[in-house]
């Protein structure tokens, strides 16, 4: 979570304009690094870097002189606020002492004074009003000499009205906390008048009592309204103060957290000294200033057990924790949820077809029929799905291939592919109905051809679903999450870019080898997003209109692509790929392959896009543009990221040579536990952490295994078999490797690189078992590596999907789709040549 959503989301809404301004400090800490790289980087001639380098030194100490006075400004509001607060609320606490204290002296005798005295004094409202204010202590105010007069065991009005008020309106006990005593005049002096008749009643019921109850443990009326007054100007006081506790924690945060921020940007070392100097030094921030709210704290659990847990101390302690809980959950909690659930309203383009989707007040659709119910809002979706209907129940009455198995599953295949294509439900969602009809369709027959009874047929299809690959997608999952939550990830990033200098083309090339890279570990989905952030303080430095913020942002894109066929682990068409090859390809084998292929592209790409946007040349074309350089962390690794590091490497390690240890771990499957139970076991990843995992990925590689046993085993491999060996007859293993080629590239350019992947494995793996030599694995490999490269479109793979959202400071989107039609096309076919061809032989120079 960003500290700014940290912000608002800790802090008390009352007291808001008291925090630390942090969005305010953010934007000027942008102003300053761009006055400072405006200043000490013009648009020059390259050979300028020395002199570049000497001005932007001298910037560097003028930001802090610039900086500086805005913090003090906004400790010195902060010292303020605290100071008024403290004094306020300590005040509170001590005269809440006294008033304990008292009312303790008095005892049961309060009560009996005021049964013969009712109108001794004025009801006084606003010490009413400090029973009844919110948790937030608003309206707080310190209790008078005549409040402390009217209170419960003095002479004053208040515990009568509070008797009184709680013989009319409150029934239980379980209840009486809720209510807040009516400060209405009309009601006192109702309460007055009532006053004699109910008395008379308590006289008797206190003369009666021959037990020495205290005013703490007694069960008469009066006692029971004293302790719950009591214990409301307790738990309302304990908020307060706690809530002023939290207001010192969450500023010293904010200027950790921003004094780290302009560190980051303007490249200068304020953090530790202001921190050390000045903020730590500041009466708020003081060991003195933190002691005295604990011992207010401590002094209130103290009240608290005397008054309402009879000196159960472990009982009072939790109940106010549970108070405070609550109050945070109702007044922060509720408001968060209500902006997130409003946020996701807003980004919710289509709605599952249910009837209180379909009959509700028109929105934005195709168009609109209206019907007694209300009015039907038809969706490009929902027609999506209507038709995919109508196929799947044509095709399964409808005899297209010989066998009823191998058409049922035909017909299950085309309406899968259909919802895949289209995206008319998640990707996932279609996944699942892949089990579903398998089983219920009766689709799966045995190795003697004989149909499985569906209680067989799911045992089967279950067990085929989780196999050694999807354990192979969690353990890659948990390496990318260990790297993230452990900030190896940037850490390693920013140490190789900071090597990357300031030249265009050389930065260019780095941001697209770390891009390819990270997507080998940490996915192809998370790797471009991290590369976006990093870029974004580069790309608030250039020229306006320049051509190197899109160029960069493609090319984190397409190296992104270009990094899912890198490693087994990057990306889900992989692993189906191993899934399908008989014997699985070890890791090593894999990598003498990939990482070539990748290389190549990874440069031919790069010199593509140097020539096609000219990306070094400054807008007006007359000169050069110098890029702000990324500077490495300083931080150093810690004992949890050396941990992290080791299993990582170790569990590489072993996958790379999983053949030949295969007698001692039985599958690569098995090795990827080593980093789950390595991580969890150690607390480096936590159980939110699995629940962050991708298991929409991971349900999508399971649907796509079950549909392609599911080919084979009704007899659908067989018929397609038959038209596949009549199609390939007669051609070499080189030119089935150029017919296949193009048409998985032109596929997985317009569907889901992964669902390219499921529909196209098979086939390869069928085409190669046909050809002379058994070169199956050989085309199965090909046809997972060109899935990757398939990224002509906006909508090609997760990496152009990130990339096509990106946008400028004024809203306007960096990339249009001429920009991957005119790049991503060009991109998509070199690094499907480079496949066909380099790939190809370092297949067969491997034995494949």
């Amino acid at each position: 979570m960003k500290f700014s959503s940290s912000l608002k989301f800790n802090a008390v809404s009352e007291w808001w304009d008291e925090y630390i301004a942090y969005d305010a400090l953010k934007k000027y800490i942008y102003q300053l690094e761009k006055q400072q790289h405006g200043d000490s980087l013009p648009y020059r001639d390259l050979e300028a870097n020395e002199q570049a380098a000497l001005l932007g030194q001298a910037a560097r100490s003028d930001t802090d002189v610039l900086f500086e006075p805005l913090l003090n400004k906004e400790l010195r509001k902060i010292e303020l606020f605290y100071e008024t607060q403290e004094k306020e609320q300590l005040e509170e606490v001590a005269d809440l002492e006294e008033h304990v204290n008292r009312q303790e002296e008095d005892g049961l005798d309060g009560a009996l004074r005021y049964l013969d005295h009712p109108d001794e004094d004025e009801y006084d409202e606003d010490d009413d009003d400090s029973i009844s204010r919110s948790p937030e202590g608003r309206r707080r105010r310190k209790l008078s000499t005549s409040s402390r007069r009217n209170a419960p065991g003095g002479n004053g009005h208040e515990a009568g009205n509070s008797l009184q008020q709680n013989r009319l309106s409150i029934s239980s006990v379980d209840t009486v906390d809720s209510e807040e005593p009516p400060k209405s005049p009309t009601i006192t002096r109702l309460a007055t008048r009532l006053g004699s008749t109910i008395g008379e009643t308590l006289k008797d019921s206190f003369t009666s009592a021959a037990a020495p109850d205290t005013i703490w443990t007694s069960k008469s009326n009066y006692a029971y309204d004293t302790r719950l007054l009591f214990k409301r100007k307790i738990t309302t006081l304990y908020v307060a103060v706690s809530n002023l506790k939290s207001y010192i924690e969450v500023n010293q945060s904010g200027f950790r957290k921003i004094l780290k921020k302009y560190d980051k940007v303007t490249y200068s070392e304020l953090k530790d000294r202001y921190i050390h100097e000045i903020v730590e030094k500041s009466y708020p921030f003081t060991p003195e200033a933190k002691d005295h709210l604990s011992g207010a704290l401590q002094r209130l659990v103290d009240l608290y057990t005397r008054c309402v847990t009879r000196g159960d101390r472990h009982r009072a302690l939790a109940q106010l924790k549970i108070h405070q809980r609550e109050n945070i959950a109702w007044e922060r909690d509720t408001v968060w949820r209500q902006m997130i659930a409003q946020q996701r309203r807003g980004e919710v383009e289509d709605e599952p077809m249910t009837i209180g989707a379909l009959y509700k007040k028109p929105g934005p659709g195709l168009f609109f029929i209206p019907t007694p119910l209300g009015t039907i809002r038809v969706t490009k979706k929902m027609i999506y799905k209507i038709i995919a209907g109508i196929i799947f129940v044509t095709l399964l009455n409808f005899p297209v291939v010989d066998g009823v198995q191998a058409n049922r599953c035909f017909a299950i295949l085309i309406f899968c592919t259909f919802l895949w294509a289209t995206e008319a439900i998640a990707l996932f969602v279609t996944s699942m109905f892949v089990p579903l009809l398998l089983v219920v369709l009766q689709v799966i027959r045995n190795d003697q051809g004989e149909v499985l009874s569906r209680p067989a047929a799911t045992k089967w299809v279950f067990s085929v679903m989780f196999s050694p690959t999807i354990m192979l997608l969690i353990g890659g999952f948990t390496i990318s999450s260990a790297l993230s939550k452990t900030n190896i990830d940037r850490v390693l990033i920013t140490k190789v870019l900071s090597l990357a200098g300031s030249r265009p083309s050389t930065v260019l090339l780095a941001f697209m080898g770390v891009s390819c890279f990270a997507s080998m570990w940490i996915s192809n989905v998370a790797a471009p997003t991290l590369c976006f952030t990093l870029i974004r303080p580069i790309l608030r430095n250039l020229p306006p209109k320049s051509a190197f913020g899109p160029c960069l942002i493609l090319a984190i894109a397409l190296a992104a692509n270009i990094g899912g066929q890198s490693s087994p682990i990057s990306s889900p068409q992989n692993l189906i790929a191993l899934q399908a090859m008989e014997p699985p390809l070890d890791w090593a084998r894999w990598f003498a392959v990939a990482l070539p292929v990748s290389g190549i592209s990874i440069l031919l790409i790069w010199v593509m896009l140097l020539v096609s946007y000219r990306p070094a040349r400054s807008p007006d074309g007359e000169g050069f543009i110098e890029i702000k350089q990324i500077r490495a962390t300083k931080e150093r690794f810690t004992h949890k990221q050396w941990w992290v590091t080791i299993v990582c490497l170790v569990t590489i390690a072993l996958w790379c040579v999983a053949h030949e240890i295969e007698e001692y771990v039985g599958d690569m499957g098995v090795i990827a536990i080593i980093p789950i139970v390595a991580f969890f076991t150690t607390g480096v990843l936590k159980k939110d952490d699995f629940e962050q995992f991708m298991w929409t990925i991971v349900f999508l590689a399971m649907g796509g295994i079950a549909l392609g046993k599911g080919v084979m085993a009704s007899g659908l491999l067989e018929v397609v078999d038959g038209i596949l060996r009549d199609a390939v007859e007669g051609f070499s293993l080189y030119s089935v490797v150029l017919i296949l080629s193009p048409v998985v590239l032109i596929i997985s350019t317009f569907i889901s690189h992964t669902i390219a992947s499921v529909l196209l494995v098979p086939i390869a793996k069928e085409v190669g078992s046909n050809l002379p030599g058994n070169h199956k694995n050989l085309l199965i490999f090909i046809t997972g590596l060109i899935c990757s490269a398939g990224m002509g479109m906006p909508v090609s793979g997760f990496p152009n999907q990130t990339a096509a959202t990106q946008e400028d400071e004024l809203g306007e989107l960096y990339l249009t789709n001429i920009d991957f039609l005119k790049n991503g096309v060009p991109a998509s076919i070199v690094a499907t040549i480079i496949v066909s061809t380099v790939g190809y032989l370092l297949m067969l120079a491997v034995g494949m």
